[in-house]
């Protein structure tokens, strides 16, 4: 009889061990304590009701698109510095002086990437009222040169003007002029094609800016597309939820249905990533309550194609007489709609964003307890974590020398310079990527790497307690990352969650497969991506998103304590890669270290390499003879 030996079972791993060092029941049990923020978000949602009609609107749009029409056939180009910039404000004053609205000048300059300091002026029409508190109309006039920009923004230009004119009357009429109970301020900005420069000034050093109380701004409101609202700010802040259900209520009684709104994950992102072309958004940073009425999307159309036969009367007169039922609504009841906050607008419910923040910050613990754990494994096993702390040290400096050159580069001139406003994203400071100083910039980052490298080369056999060190020291310093970005913007955690929940079982698959720690590995990379993503799709940058994101900081309008949390990550991200492919080694030991520092090896080597390629051949024989 002929016996079978049994077949030789793997045996599993023990939890607890170098091999499953991650305490799995832990981690899951933790995720229980999530359920009680989220029964919480449940509880805030509120539903602000809308403030009740002042009066019905009377808004003529086919008067307004023959002054769209006359305005684009007057003065197609009107982009900031142009010659015809000043003529495109003498006709917004031409239009208005017969109404007997006085309109000034408040003249201001700014530095427009790639075309340099620009002199501007913005354009104030007021209608007094008998209290101070004052509402804001406004839309920017300029376009940026390459189209006729009638969408974008002769139809704004054009409605505001005609708004304006309800408030006004000529010489001899004076009772048909509308008398409002609060100001109200027609506001043509300039440079609003290159990120809301006009709307940034006037809200930061205008005369009246402490008394404005709400914003409405018209931008590309003359196109084939429907009403959509916009509500993003320059900080994680949006208009109060009053305001915003009074305008969508006005919207709605026009149009048979609500405006469209960013998505909930396009407003997660512009809360962790403040951002918007639009110009309610440095309002909303000053805790002014203002929103965006247009028919365009997140991006403004294509100013090539931005024709005035692609302007629809019908589109002038349901935005029109929207803003001047909202006018009306605001005068009424303006004390209502006052200030900012941050939530999730849902349409007719919003969700607190104090409630969604302690939610994001409730997902840190499950990442936060097992994190702790392994700690306390590794010390209770006696395994040093100080030549791993060492290791990830090294990278973190590497890193700080290349966004330290990237600064550095900025302040001499290097990249496209700017107001710290949105970049156009069809501007060729967006797209078109300086090509020589980043090559200068990558030759100095490879050179800090062959610095860097040096201390990080295997000069022995790496050990599994060596691994689970290395893992333990970089998922450490990323949870001292959340908590920094817990104390910065809650909201961005967004963007870090998905690496710290993917990255901690990178320990307990060390001895998988390449490519299933490869693949989780990639899976903490979808915060990055999910925002280098948003701005691919949703401003067509495509490829070129992740330069505008360093342009955005280059101009300051991203602000720098976002480098050295971006430092944190990527010194972590490092170490964790070269863990997943196996090319990881401890900080060496004093007896390990070469005779010489880093830096002298790496000059020494360059110039023997050097000096051997250019020694000629002779003396190659020569030596060989005296040897």
């Amino acid at each position: 009889m002929v016996t079978v030996p049994p077949r030789t079972q793997r045996r599993r791993a023990r939890p607890g061990s170098v091999e499953r060092p991650v305490n799995g029941r832990l981690y899951r049990g933790t995720w229980l304590l999530v359920g009680l923020p989220l029964l919480v978000a449940a509880f805030s949602v509120a539903r602000p009701a809308p403030l009740l009609r002042a009066f019905p609107p009377e808004f003529d749009g086919a008067t307004t698109k023959q002054l769209a029409d006359d305005f684009v056939t007057e003065i197609p180009d009107r982009s900031p510095g142009s010659p015809r910039a000043s003529a495109a404000a003498d006709w917004f004053r031409a239009q208005l002086k017969p109404y007997g609205l006085p309109v000034r000048s408040e003249r201001f300059s700014a530095v427009i990437p790639g075309r340099g300091r620009v002199e501007m002026q913005n354009l104030v029409a007021e209608a007094i009222g008998r209290s101070p508190r004052t509402i804001v109309v406004m839309a920017h006039r300029d376009n940026d040169g390459r189209g006729p920009g009638a969408n974008d923004n002769a139809s704004g230009t054009a409605m505001l003007v005609q708004l304006a004119r309800a408030y006004g009357a000529p010489p001899g009429f004076p009772g048909g002029a509308l008398h409002p109970n609060h100001t109200i301020v027609f506001l043509s900005t300039d440079g609003g094609a290159f990120g809301g420069l006009g709307a940034a000034w006037f809200a930061a050093h205008s005369s009246v800016r402490h008394d404005v109380a709400a914003v409405v701004n018209l931008d590309s409101v003359g196109g084939r597309g429907g009403i959509r609202v916009e509500i993003a700010g320059d900080t994680p802040r949006t208009a109060s939820g009053t305001l915003l259900e009074t305008v969508a209520a006005r919207v709605a009684a026009q149009t048979g249905r609500r405006p469209a709104r960013p998505s909930l994950v396009r407003q997660l992102v512009d809360l962790g990533f403040p951002f918007s072309l639009y110009e309610q958004a440095p309002f909303v940073a000053r805790g002014i309550g203002a929103v965006t009425l247009t028919t365009s999307g997140d991006n403004r159309p294509d100013p090539i194609g931005d024709t005035k036969d692609k302007l629809r009367v019908e589109s002038f007169t349901q935005v029109g007489r929207a803003t001047e039922d909202v006018l009306g609504t605001l005068d009424a009841g303006l004390e209502f709609t006052q200030g900012t906050s941050s939530f999730l607008y849902l349409g007719s419910r919003l969700i607190r964003g104090w409630a969604v923040e302690l939610v994001l910050m409730a997902c840190l613990l499950p990442f936060l307890a097992a994190a702790v754990d392994l700690f306390a494994r590794c010390r209770r096993r006696r395994i040093p974590l100080a030549p791993a702390l060492r290791a990830y040290r090294s990278r973190l400096g590497f890193w700080v020398w290349v966004v330290g050159l990237f600064e550095l580069f900025g302040l001499l001139g290097a990249w496209p310079d700017g107001a710290p406003r949105p970049v156009s994203p069809r501007s060729d400071a967006a797209t078109n990527w300086p090509a020589g100083a980043l090559l200068v910039l990558g030759l100095f980052a490879v050179a800090g790497w062959l610095v860097s490298r040096e201390r990080l080369l295997p000069r022995r056999a790496v050990t599994a307690e060596d691994e689970l060190a290395g893992h333990t020291a970089a998922l450490l310093s990323l949870g001292a990352l959340s908590l920094l970005v817990v104390a910065t913007n809650p909201f961005a955690l967004l963007f870090l969650l998905p690496s710290l929940h993917a990255w901690l079982w990178l320990p307990q698959v060390r001895g998988a497969t390449p490519l299933l720690r490869l693949g989780i590995f990639a899976l903490g990379l979808l915060g990055p991506a999910l925002l280098i993503g948003e701005f691919a799709g949703r401003y067509g940058l495509g490829w070129d998103a992740p330069w505008y994101l360093a342009e955005l900081r280059a101009t300051g309008y991203v602000p720098f304590v976002v480098a050295p949390l971006l430092i944190v990550w990527l010194g972590g991200a490092g170490q964790l890669a070269a863990l997943a492919t196996r090319r990881y080694a401890p900080y060496p030991d004093a007896a390990e270290l070469p005779p010489r520092g880093p830096v002298r090896r790496v000059l020494r080597g360059t110039y023997l390499a050097v000096r051997d390629r250019r020694r000629p051949a002779s003396d190659d024989v020569r030596e060989a003879l005296e040897g």
